[in-house]
């Protein structure tokens, strides 16, 4: 299930916010510019189906999120617990970091943290299969998918170069590890 759980930045274990409800998560993200939703969606794919396939099954709602945004590209990036990769990967997402544009994301399967640094709060939106969530350009922020990290997601992109992070040298995210 989705969450949003909210610390004061001076105070990891004890929140001010937390709640489940879709729409208290949308609303009380809207006040750091963070877009959250939840897509209805009738489309069903495997864990196992490829990149191409999520594409094409996804594409009428991509169309309709990259014309709105003015984005030029869409890929999927999976990340699982069996990947040569996935610690690495994990420590990497870690760290904070920031943007020159938004950052946008559709979990197709699992789950995932987004962790925002903003006006002295730390913001951890737990987002799941079916969540949309867009962190605006130059937010501080980290991504947690857990020490067994499963998921697929969407990712939309304006600058065709990718994923690009600029990493801040905080360690806030040590102090803030994901809400379990």
């Amino acid at each position: 299930m989705s969450r949003l759980t909210v610390f004061a930045d001076t105070m990891p274990g004890t929140p001010v916010i937390s709640t489940e409800d879709a729409g208290e998560i949308a609303t009380a993200l809207k006040a750091i510019n963070v877009r959250f939703e939840r897509w209805n969606s009738p489309v069903a794919l495997s864990p196992d189906d490829s990149a191409e396939t999520i594409l094409e099954a996804y594409r009428p709602y991509l169309d309709g999120l990259m014309g709105e945004l003015g984005a030029g590209s869409a890929d999927v990036i999976k990340l699982t617990p069996d990947h040569p990769q996935a610690g690495a990967l994990r420590e990497k997402f870690l760290n904070e970091h920031v943007h020159t544009e938004d950052e946008i994301r559709f979990f197709v399967h699992g789950a995932g943290n987004f962790i925002m640094h903003v006006d002295g709060k730390v913001w951890d939106a737990h987002c799941v299969q079916g969540d949309l969530i867009s962190v605006p350009k130059g937010t501080q922020h980290w991504f947690d998918a857990g020490d067994r990290p499963f998921f697929t997601a969407l990712r939309v992109f304006s600058d065709t170069s990718g994923w690009v992070a600029h990493f801040t040298g905080d360690d806030i995210s040590a102090r803030f590890p994901a809400v379990a």
